[in-house]
């Protein structure tokens, strides 16, 4: 992952000057910029040929000089005077302020980003100066998202601050209010009719907070999907944005968990193959215990919570703790498998229903009645297969599968690092099937025939050869 080359921030500027050099259309772009701050803009250049009338900008005609910059928390140079550009930028350097010069990104100690403005609420979309058309895009869709309501909900927070504090402890309680707070729909109603009705629901609310205060936490068992952050639902994201603690399965990728709350702590629990670092039991007993302590946690699973995820054994444990739980579903990897190799597990004439399960332990009495299945025309779509596919294969024809009947195989299913495969359950039998490193799909019917799997194979091997 590439790394930014700059650190964003917000500086203060209000009871400070602003000051831009020069008089063009440039300069009076950023005057316009300025003005939304409570900085005092002070606009300098021998003759300002823009239109700053009805601006509530200082004007001076003449040359900057050294005073001009004593107060300032930003220059920005906008003219096409070489000579007087680089003694602005000189002059600036000496003073150590911060210094913008318009369209000359390799001279500027910041960039001017596109801003979405909330008062006291603002959003800043930053590219570094390598693409400020698609910065404002950006800025665009987001204005698009946020209510008009949004500054004046943030205000009416910081006017509440006082009050909270004096009613909820700091923690989780407290954060809980205001994620609650920004979420009202009664507020955001009352909003649109003025400040104080909603200062009133607002009041409500912190009322009914502050009754809970004492309260045990919640327990949200969310889907992480196969691994890809765009696979994550909408609620999954939110839940990992509120949450205290995020307790997670080794298999869910660092960008998923990055997803997550800044200062949420973050506890590793999960287990791979020969990796058994915590036991079941062990995060049963973790669970209950951060949910006694007025935590939201989130218990973040691989694909879906209730698809081979052991959610059964750790909602007994809640269950029985009295901590209340919620369940947020995931792709589960298969049908992300499916997607990856367009495979239609379910198809009128071929496969009339699939079935999920796990390879891995599976007993003869299974085998045999998987062979039964995918003879009558089910697709099967096996877990944690991998290491026992040729013995899976075997076991199927010994109980009546045709050797020639279709294996695909997904890997990584839903990541760009995926794998494609197809098969039949000959060739897995006879070994001559290789895959990567991963987490593995196996799927078995007529129905897999279907799938891309060998343009998909092709188009990888191209790329292969490319790189």
């Amino acid at each position: 992952m590439s790394k930014l080359s700059v650190f964003p921030v917000s500086m203060k500027v209000a009871g400070r000057s602003i000051l831009i050099v020069g008089g063009g259309i440039e300069a009076l772009n950023k005057a316009r910029l300025a003005l939304k701050t409570d900085a005092r803009v002070l606009v300098v250049a021998p003759e300002l040929d823009a239109g700053f009338d009805g601006l509530n900008v200082r004007r001076r005609a003449g040359s900057a000089e050294a005073a001009d910059f004593e107060d300032a928390a930003l220059v920005f140079v906008a003219t096409e005077d070489d000579a007087a550009r680089d003694r602005a930028i000189a002059m600036a350097r000496a003073a150590g302020v911060p210094l913008n010069v318009v369209d000359q990104p390799d001279l500027c100690d910041f960039y001017t980003p596109a801003i979405v403005d909330r008062a006291p609420i603002s959003v800043a979309i930053s590219s570094e100066g390598a693409a400020p058309v698609l910065a404002r895009t950006i800025r665009a869709q987001i204005e698009a998202l946020l209510s008009p309501n949004t500054g004046a909900l943030a205000a009416l927070a910081g006017q509440l601050r006082v009050r909270v504090e004096s009613l909820i402890e700091a923690g989780p309680a407290r954060r809980r209010f205001y994620e609650s707070l920004i979420g009202s729909g009664r507020v955001e109603s009352a909003l649109s009719a003025s400040v104080p009705a909603a200062r009133r629901e607002a009041l409500r609310l912190l009322n009914e907070h502050a009754g809970l205060a004492n309260a045990k936490g919640i327990v949200s068992l969310v889907g992480a999907g196969p691994g890809s952050e765009d696979l994550l639902t909408i609620r999954a994201q939110r839940l990992l944005q509120e949450a205290d603690v995020i307790v997670h399965d080794q298999l869910v990728p660092d960008g998923v968990i990055e997803m997550g709350r800044r200062d949420a702590r973050r506890i590793p629990v999960g287990k791979a193959k020969g990796k058994h670092s915590v036991s079941q039991s062990e995060i049963n007993d973790l669970l209950v215990d951060l949910g006694k302590k007025n935590l939201h946690v989130v218990r973040l699973k691989s694909g879906d919570p209730m698809v081979f995820g052991r959610a059964h054994e750790e909602l007994e444990a809640l269950r029985k703790a009295g901590i209340a739980y919620q369940i947020v579903p995931g792709v589960t990897s298969a049908l992300a498998a499916a997607a990856d190799s367009a495979t239609p597990v379910t198809l009128r004439g071929v496969a009339s229903g699939v079935v999920f399960a796990t390879a891995h332990g599976a007993d003869d009495g299974e085998l045999n009645h998987w062979a039964a299945l995918a003879k009558g025309g089910v697709t099967l779509g096996l877990y944690m297969g991998k290491s026992v596919m040729a013995r899976t294969a075997r076991a199927l024809i010994a109980n009546g599968m045709g050797a020639d009947m279709p294996v695909g195989v997904v890997v990584n299913a839903g990541r760009s690092d995926r794998f494609t495969g197809l098969a039949s359950l000959r060739n897995l039998v006879e070994g001559g099937f290789s895959m990567p490193d991963g987490p593995a799909i196996i799927f078995i019917g007529h129905s897999v025939a279907k799938g891309e799997w060998e343009h998909l194979l092709s188009a990888r091997n191209a790329q292969q050869k490319v790189a």
